[in-house]
């Protein structure tokens, strides 16, 4: 209960009055926040929910979803498809969506996709929800009704019906029609489920703060098993027990030692980048620009600025969904002013940096003067200081005179109600030694005196003239004249305050959420800058170089390359080059004894080329990537007792999917395959999977194939040409021991040619067994002394596997 008051005994004494001091926010730092406070928002970020809404009709798909964690809608324009569809899957893989949404009327094809993908019970994270809406609610006219007719914040009211058609035209692709029809099923789905506002008032709709165009070109397919195997990514259980329930984090992978990002929304956009490669050169080319600028001597002191202003950018998208429910908190509008200034202030620096870079120029000319008057309004009129005192939205001094003057009616009230209880007090009975006026929000004015031991009964309390009202803390509340009269003079004083105050703080939050678009736009640049600058940091401290782009080398050419993990954890790291392309050397067949470094050639091959197709620097001297469109693997068996399959079904699904899928762009890496089952089997299976690669001649894929098998190149199980080379990881003998040397070399060129066995094998047979045939025929059987049993075990036994 918050109440002013004064206390006079006989000699009465009114405290003096308490108000907090308020002044003009410096426009960088916000005054008084707490650090702890400043992270409310990004504490308090819900999980993110992605509800997908898909139609595909004659060849080609319309999927539209919603995004929960950003409020925005994702659309892609009608894209050609497969009866498989495979693109549709690529999508799934992709968003992960908590829901389905469909129509009830399909065709074959898609009923059979759906069927297949809910009975997925082992789908990571989790299987999506499939819903059906009856046909109508996806046709064309009533989809677009739905768009047109939506209250989309980001649209200011000053449109009219005309204009706002025109406005969506151009954010919509209205001639997309299966798109069109996906994003009105969508609507109609969020309008029925009320994502996000389940407990709000009816009135209240589900908030859109924008339509964004996604599309899958130019990606490069990259499946699961492949980011586990290359840890790419790698999640573990956060060790603190508040959080063993709540999550996981972050391994030792690469995207663990990449990430540098400051803002939550930068490493966002960094997991994006690692879930979507791209072999689309333009594009790669701006991000390695941007790092090849910070990593420039001069720029180290511009890229730490830059780096601390990113730091304050925070989630944006949260805070405007709040304010479209009128749900803002204090500590939203500490957040949003210093997302703002940090905006500005990025935008001053990328207007001193080269303008011939795509991200500063556009940093420089987007980032407009509608932050500026963002900024300026949070700061005339929000009380920072105020605020944070009383837990509330509280405006500054000279804003609306109406609330200063109640403000100022209100502070004087301890010295009013001093002087108003000492005429009180001479009025009662001389049996009460003190009394005093308090006031109470939404009750009023209240005249408050100790129990005296003689008022045990109810009937007691009663005081003639006065009205009792209750019973607190050993203090009788009564009504009187004079507290009438001051309710009906001085009113609600402090419900009106904040009456006002909450009508501003409403025109406050409208004036920024006409201006969404600008702020949702200071994200998208402000996370790309961040991860860039993330990328330069990690390329400067482990002396990465930047690759190079070749359509026109199908392949990888990679000259004292380095595994980004290992070099890492190992005190010594060999660098191995690699060189892949035209139509040499496309089947690279790898030998070496266990631990010889075969696998980690492998995994660096890969994560070399994944970090290229990602825009970032590698860790070699120099590389050279040419079209890579895929990256398949089958190195480590992801086991699991809820799949239902053995270790052998799982490696040969994963090569499976690399025979079906590969292509001639494509880039497979395979490691010891065959092992799950008997050597003969095994021997047969890798071998045929080979033959059926080079048997495509110029379009085979590049591979990289680590074996154990020696008899796969003993026995010429492949064919002899071009295609196909020969490498094995270098060992020397050092007396009883073996020295790796962990670099791989050429096997023939190595001094350690294997050729064809079948004359040579039975001349080396022979020869054993006619040196055994001369050890026993040296027996004199008539000995006593004679042991056939230590001969049978010391000499024939251990001859036997070479005459044999």
């Amino acid at each position: 209960m918050a109440s002013l008051g004064a206390n006079p005994r006989r000699t009465p004494q009114g405290p003096g009055p308490g108000a907090a001091s308020s002044g003009f926010p410096s426009p960088a730092p916000v005054p008084g926040p707490k650090e702890a406070e400043e992270e409310e928002v990004e504490e308090e970020e819900e999980l993110a929910e992605i509800h997908l809404c898909v139609l595909w009709n004659s060849g080609y798909l319309g999927i539209a979803y919603y995004d929960t964690s950003d409020s925005t809608i994702h659309f892609m324009p009608d894209a050609p498809d497969q009866e498989s569809l495979k693109l549709l899957q690529r999508v799934l893989d992709e968003i992960n969506p908590q829901s389905v949404v469909t129509s009830a009327k399909q065709d074959e094809n898609m009923t059979r996709f759906l069927g297949k993908l809910a009975s997925q019970e082992h789908r990571e994270p989790k299987r999506p929800e499939i819903i059906f809406l009856p046909s109508v609610d996806f046709g064309l006219e009533i989809s677009k009704q739905r768009l047109l007719s939506g209250n989309y914040s980001f649209i200011p009211d000053a449109m009219t019906a005309t204009e706002k058609i025109l406005f969506l035209s151009s954010i919509i692709p209205f001639d997309c029609l299966l798109t069109v029809r996906a994003l009105g099923g969508l609507l109609k789905f969020l309008g029925r489920r009320r994502i996000g506002v389940e407990l709000e008032d009816y009135n209240v709709s589900v908030p859109i703060l924008g339509f964004k165009k996604f599309m899958l070109t130019h990606l490069v397919n990259i499946d699961q098993d492949t980011y586990s195997v290359l840890q790419i990514f790698k999640s573990e259980s956060h060790p603190s027990v508040y959080k063993v329930a709540s999550g996981l984090k972050e391994g030792l992978s690469l995207f663990g030692v990449l990430n540098r990002c400051r803002c939550k929304w930068g490493e966002k956009l960094l997991r994006l980048w690692f879930t979507r490669p791209t072999h689309d050169l333009g594009e790669l080319s701006s991000r390695l620009d941007v790092i090849q600028f910070f990593l420039l001597p001069q720029n180290l002191d511009m890229a730490q600025m830059l780096h601390r202003l990113l730091g304050h950018i925070k989630n944006v998208p949260l805070i405007l969904k709040r304010m479209k429910l009128s749900h803002t908190k204090v500590s939203d509008w500490q957040v949003l002013y210093k997302t703002v200034y940090s905006a500005l202030g990025l935008r001053d620096a990328c207007r001193s940096l080269p303008q011939s870079i795509q991200l500063f120029r556009d940093i420089a000319q987007e980032f407009s003067d509608d932050l500026h008057h963002i900024a300026s309004l949070i700061g005339k009129v929000v009380d920072f200081e105020g605020s944070l005192a009383e837990n509330r939205f509280t405006v500054l001094p000279n804003i609306d005179p109406e609330i200063d003057e109640k403000k100022r009616r209100l502070m004087g009230l301890p010295n009013f109600l001093t002087e108003v209880a000492r005429k009180e007090l001479e009025n009662l009975d001389s049996r009460i030694p003190s009394c005093s006026v308090i006031y109470i929000p939404l009750i009023g004015f209240l005249l408050s005196i100790p129990r005296l031991p003689s008022m045990v009964e109810a009937s007691d309390f009663e005081i003639n003239g006065l009205d009792f009202m209750f019973l607190s803390e050993e203090k009788l509340h009564y009504r009187s004249a004079r507290t009438k009269e001051l309710d009906a003079l001085l009113g609600d004083l402090h419900c009106e305050i904040r009456d006002q105050e909450t009508l501003l703080m409403y025109q406050l939050q409208c004036q920024v959420l006409a201006r969404a678009a600008v702020l949702t736009r200071v994200l998208d640049l402000a996370s790309r800058l961040d991860v860039l600058l993330a990328l330069a940091s990690a390329a400067r401290d482990y002396g990465y170089s930047r690759p190079r782009y070749s359509p026109q080398v199908l392949g990888v050419r990679i000259q004292n390359g380095r595994h980004p993990l290992m070099e890492l954890c190992a005190r010594t790291f060999v660098p191995n080059s690699t060189e892949c392309g035209g139509d040499k050397g496309r089947v690279k067949v790898i030998t070496g004894p266990n631990s010889s470094g075969k696998s980690i050639y492998l995994k660096q091959v890969g994560l070399i080329t994944f970090m290229a197709l990602v825009g970032s620097f590698v860790p070699a001297e120099e590389a050279e990537i040419g079209a890579v469109d895929a990256i398949f693997t089958r190195i480590h068996s992801c086991e699991s007792i809820s799949l239902g399959l053995s270790t052998f079904m799982i490696d040969l699904n994963q090569v499976a999917k690399a025979v079906n899928n590969a292509t001639a762009q494509s880039l497979v890496l395979i490691d010891e395959f065959g092992k799950g089952t008997n050597t003969v089997d095994g021997l047969a299976l890798l071998a045929a999977v080979l033959r059926h690669w080079l048997a495509r001649g110029p379009t085979c894929p590049h591979i990289f194939v680590a074996t154990n098998f020696l008899s796969l190149v003993q026995l010429q199980l492949l064919p002899q040409g071009p295609l196909v080379q020969y490498l094995t990881m270098e060992t020397c003998e050092d007396g009883n021991d073996l020295v790796f040397f962990y670099q791989v070399s050429d096997l023939i060129r190595s001094g350690k040619p294997i050729k064809p066995v079948k004359d040579l094998l039975k001349k080396n047979q022979m020869e054993n067994c006619q040196t055994l045939v001369d050890k026993f025929m040296k027996l004199d059987l008539e000995d006593p002394n004679l042991d056939l049993n230590v001969f049978m075990s010391q000499e024939v036994l251990p001859a036997a596997t070479s005459i044999l």
